[in-house]
């Protein structure tokens, strides 16, 4: 056992043995908080190399501005002012459109995976070991290729099959697709360096790992966006919404710390996030107008007349205006009998309570991920927030909850899909699908009540 403790204490990381004196008592607790690391954390964890820590790219005019407020009172207003400026070019980029949209989530994507792989490179590049940076980036070409093939086959099917090379490209996608990827696993393969095998295993998965958070929940949130922009738009605003306003309670009122992953979270943060959140998307304004306009609520559609995409449609069932009866309670308090509403308001409240109750989440995973590597952010894209992943944390986990949710409760059978697929098919088995539709239309006694209404 001295022995063990012996060696342990050789091992520990120097910089932890020569922490000043000042460090311990309250103003090292205080340390820690800030660093979001403890110091028996860091003992166990040393043997991680830690990411060189970003300096801060502050904007000189602020600091210039912001130079006579404490550090505390200075980011808050570093945060509030860029959060602004954000959510002013998330206003911006809806005005230009849904296509346009759809390449800011790519470009975001892909600066996410840069700054999870850049952590990893961080540690990996002390070995000095080849192909890593390369074979990350080649595997996310790889896997935008095989998804953004899949979306396109399945969205634009008669723009697909109108031009032979996208029709064979769409014919042979999967096999392309595996075979692309397969060639970057022998080139894994054949970079293997001998004695550090387990760190290049420990990479490979690293990797795949990033893939599956980013780029898959990230494809997730294109497929919502065809559903209808308003399917964007609403679910990012509610996790926006709950970001702030569980910052703006927490920083005011917050006591009692709520999880250890990240010590600045408060419950009095996470509890005014969330009744704020419910509030401001569930019965809100947004909701309601974007819920009247076409341009948000119908599909990503392409227009062959046109060769051009288009946002038109018949609203369905869940964006017209309907009565509700209200409860014997809220009755009493109102005066009011029944309520108008749109049945996509109703909607809204699970996304927002999901956004508040299981999005931040999201949030505590990045922290525990972001301690394990001593860093306080991802990044430092955006002064004041970290990278652009610490901003989106919590939209992944959004994105895969509403494209979930539209499966299992608002997506019903595309009849405009039906029809293109059968189009493509052979003359002989439309006819056969035509008489099999037919017989069937026949025996439910629907088809004479059919001609006759023609006739």
């Amino acid at each position: 056992m001295t022995e063990l403790r012996h060696r342990g204490a050789k091992d520990t990381d120097p910089t932890l043995q020569q922490q000043p004196s000042e460090d311990k008592g309250s103003d090292g607790e205080l340390k820690v908080e800030k660093d979001g690391v403890s110091d028996s954390e860091s003992k166990v964890d040393s043997g991680v190399p830690e990411v060189p820590v970003p300096a801060d790219d502050t904007p000189e005019v602020l600091n210039k501005a912001l130079s006579g407020l404490s550090s505390r009172w200075k980011n808050w207003w570093v945060r509030g002012i860029l959060t602004l400026a954000m959510i002013s070019f998330f206003f911006f980029i809806i005005y230009l459109g849904p296509m346009v949209l759809m390449m800011i989530v790519l470009c975001v994507q892909i600066k996410c995976f840069q700054e999870i792989i850049t952590i990893g490179y961080s540690v990996y590049h002390s070995y000095h070991l080849p192909w890593f940076r390369t074979l990350s980036w080649y595997f996310l070409l790889c896997v935008n290729y095989f998804f953004y093939g899949e979306t396109v086959t399945d969205y634009f099917f008669t723009l697909v099959q109108r031009e032979e090379p996208l029709r064979i490209l769409s014919k042979y996608h999967r096999f392309i697709s595996f075979a692309l990827y397969l060639t970057g696993f022998c080139m894994f393969v054949l970079s293997l360096v001998k004695k550090h095998y387990r760190l290049q295993f420990y990479m490979f998965g690293w990797t795949h790992v990033t893939l599956l958070i980013v780029v898959t929940q990230s494809h997730l949130i294109i497929h919502n966006l065809f559903e209808g922009m308003i399917w964007f738009i609403v679910p990012i605003s509610c996790v926006i919404c709950n970001d702030i306003m569980a910052y703006m309670f927490g920083f005011f009122f917050g006591r009692t710390p709520l999880i250890k992953l990240s010590p600045k979270k408060t419950w009095e943060g996470f509890i005014g996030g969330f009744f704020a959140t419910i509030v401001k998307c569930g019965f809100n304004w947004l909701s309601y107008v974007m819920a009247g306009c076409r341009y948000f609520v119908c599909p990503v559609e392409f227009n062959n007349d046109s060769n051009s995409f288009q946002v038109d449609c018949e609203p369905p069932e869940l964006f017209q205006l309907q009565d509700y009866a209200l409860p014997g309670i809220l009755e009493s308090v109102t005066g009011w009998t029944t309520v108008r509403l749109y049945p996509f308001q109703i909607h809204s409240i699970a996304l927002s309570s999901f956004a508040s109750i299981v999005g931040p989440f999201g949030g505590f995973f990045a922290s525990g991920f972001k301690r394990a590597f001593k860093i306080k952010d991802f990044a430092n894209t955006i002064p004041g927030h970290g990278g652009i992943m610490d901003r989106f944390d919590c939209q992944y986990l959004m994105a895969t909850f509403v494209n979930v949710y539209i499966a299992s409760f608002i997506r019903g059978p595309n009849p405009s899909k039906v029809i293109q697929q059968l189009l493509a098919l052979r003359v002989d088995q439309q006819l056969h699908i035509f008489n099999s539709l037919k017989a069937h239309l026949t025996e439910k006694g629907l088809l004479p009540a059919l001609e006759e209404a023609t006739a």
